[in-house]
C-alpha cells in the first residue's frame, strides 16, 4: 500500500505535471512480474525512477543493511519492499529472499555495480546468479538524468529497457560459474549499450 501511494504521488508529479521522465522501451518489459531487473546506479534518483517506472508492479530492491539501522528509515524501507543484505559478509539469505521473491511472481531490483559511481567499474555476481538459481529472466534497463533528488523537479530523466536475458537459453557446455560469468558480461555490455542509445536520443532532441 505505501508503495503503490508513494510511487503513484511521485509518478504523477514528475511524469504528469512536470514531465520529467520519459521511459523508452517498455515493450520489453516481461508479461509476467517473476523477473529480475537490473540498471547503472549513479544516485538515488534512479532507484526512485525506476520503480516508477515500471509502475503499477512493484520491484523488492536489496540495499546494503546499514541503511536499516535507523529505527524510523528502516521502516520506511521495509513498507517500499527494501530487504537488507550485508555486501560485505553475504550469507545464504542473500541469494534465498531474492529466490523465493521470484517464485512468488515477485520483481526483484539490482543494481549489478553495487554501490553509487559515474565510473565503469566491475560488476557483481549476484544478480546473474540469483537469475540463473531462479531460472528467471533478467530485464537490462539505463538511467540517464539528473543526480539530485531536486535536479528531478528540473531536468528530464531517461530510462530505457532492453530486451530481457534469457538465462534459460545459454550457450552449451558451459559450467555454473561460466554461466554466471557470461550472464553478469550479457548484463554489462546491454546496460551500457542502452545508455549509449539513451545518450544519443538525448543529443537528438
Amino acid at each position: 500500500m505505501v508503495y503503490s501511494i508513494i510511487g503513484s504521488i511521485i509518478k504523477f508529479i514528475i511524469a504528469k505535471v512536470f514531465k520529467n521522465l520519459e521511459v523508452l522501451g517498455e515493450e520489453n518489459k516481461p508479461q509476467l512480474y517473476r523477473y529480475l531487473v537490473t540498471c547503472n546506479h549513479e544516485s538515488y534518483n534512479d532507484v526512485i525512477l525506476l520503480g516508477v517506472a515500471l509502475l503499477p508492479n512493484q520491484i523488492h530492491y536489496m540495499a546494503k543493511q546499514e541503511l536499516f539501522e535507523h529505527k524510523y528509515f528502516g521502516k520506511l524501507l521495509t513498507a517500499l519492499n527494501a530487504f537488507p543484505v550485508n555486501r560485505e559478509n553475504p550469507g545464504p539469505s542473500t541469494l534465498k529472499r531474492p529466490i523465493k521473491l521470484l517464485k512468488e511472481n515477485k520483481t526483484v531490483g539490482i543494481f549489478p555495480n553495487g554501490h553509487r559511481t559515474t565510473e565503469e567499474v566491475p560488476l557483481k555476481r549476484g544478480a546473474a546468479t540469483i537469475a540463473l538459481l531462479a531460472q528467471k529472466p533478467i530485464l537490462p534497463a539505463a538511467y540517464v538524468g539528473p543526480d539530485k533528488i531536486l535536479g528531478m523537479f528540473k531536468e528530464k530523466a531517461y530510462i530505457k529497457f532492453g530486451e530481457p536475458i534469457d538465462v534459460t537459453n545459454l550457450p552449451e557446455g558451459l559450467k555454473r560459474q561460466e554461466k554466471v560469468d557470461y550472464i553478469t558480461q550479457q548484463i554489462n555490455e546491454r546496460t551500457k549499450q542502452l545508455q549509449q542509445e539513451l545518450r544519443e536520443y538525448v543529443g537528438r532532441k
